[in-house]
């Protein structure tokens, strides 16, 4: 494996993704779209089984409705794109990690595409419900969550409650070895 001389850059772009939640009015171009759902496609899986499929919404009147599903999400309604990621639900424990992957990887090709992007999940059980029958997807799927993605005009949240803090140094996470060995 060759290392590519903007390797750091791109390291580095990744560790500037964040949660975006304010958006500017512009489309984001079909182009640009069909990349983030390669990008997708192409996301490893457990046993490639490759349990997604995606929903993509413009619609505004599909997101208005998808941001009153609850009230921490309301921020959907202005975004100018959402991609559900919609799971077969055969492997659910495996199936977590997979949705985990494709939500990360398009996060993050957002960002070096030069969009922001952020998750919106519905809720529980009956919220999901709620999700799922805006968006016309089948009962016997699972539909947690949409990847909402825009050009930004800030990334600083916006919410009172916001938890402005930055992350925790390393030598509070990393262990060499053995659990606690710092």
């Amino acid at each position: 494996m060759t290392i590519r001389s903007n390797a750091t850059a791109a390291v580095e772009e990744m560790r500037k993704v964040r949660q975006a939640r304010l958006y500017e009015p512009t489309a984001v171009p079909e182009d640009v779209v069909r990349q983030l759902l390669e990008v997708a496609r192409w996301t490893g899986s457990s046993r490639n089984t490759q349990p997604w499929e995606f929903v993509v919404v413009t619609d505004k009147e599909t997101l208005r409705r998808l941001s009153e599903i609850r009230t921490p999400i309301n921020w959907v309604a202005e975004a100018p794109l959402a991609i559900a990621t919609v799971m077969t639900g055969e492997t659910p424990l495996s199936e977590s990690y997979d949705e985990g992957r494709v939500t990360e990887r398009l996060l993050v090709a957002a960002r070096l595409l030069g969009l922001g992007g952020g998750t919106a999940w519905f809720g529980d059980n009956q919220q999901q419900a709620q999700g799922k029958d805006i968006l016309g997807i089948p009962a016997d799927r699972f539909a947690r969550q949409v990847v909402v993605i825009g050009y930004p005009t800030t990334l600083k949240d916006h919410r009172p409650n916001a938890n402005t803090g930055g992350r925790k140094p390393l030598s509070e996470l990393v262990s060499h070895d053995r659990y606690g060995a710092r």
